[in-house]
């Protein structure tokens, strides 16, 4: 999954930092449903939270990777093609 550089690939980035952004995303559904009472939502629970940031964190886990692969990029110099994976 690394490349011929030696760079890590965006694949690989994500599947460390899902386990991050899945907790990240968890901790948000939960916040915003608490917040949603305010307009008369129902609050979910922490337990269904953590279900629901199952699939929804390998989105934001991608999106994470991408970001930290730019930033790899900036530090390193390069420019970095955005269309890269």
């Amino acid at each position: 999954m690394t490349e011929t550089d030696g760079r890590w690939s965006v694949g690989k980035l994500a599947v460390l930092l899902y386990p991050f952004a899945a907790a990240a995303v968890a901790i948000n559904l939960f916040l915003l449903s608490l917040m949603g009472q305010a307009i008369g939502l129902q609050a979910i629970s922490p337990v269904l939270s953590i279900w629901l940031s199952i699939p929804l964190g390998i989105p934001a886990g991608w999106f994470a990777a991408k970001w930290v692969r730019g930033l790899m990029d900036e530090a390193d110099g390069r420019r970095g093609d955005p269309n890269e994976e």
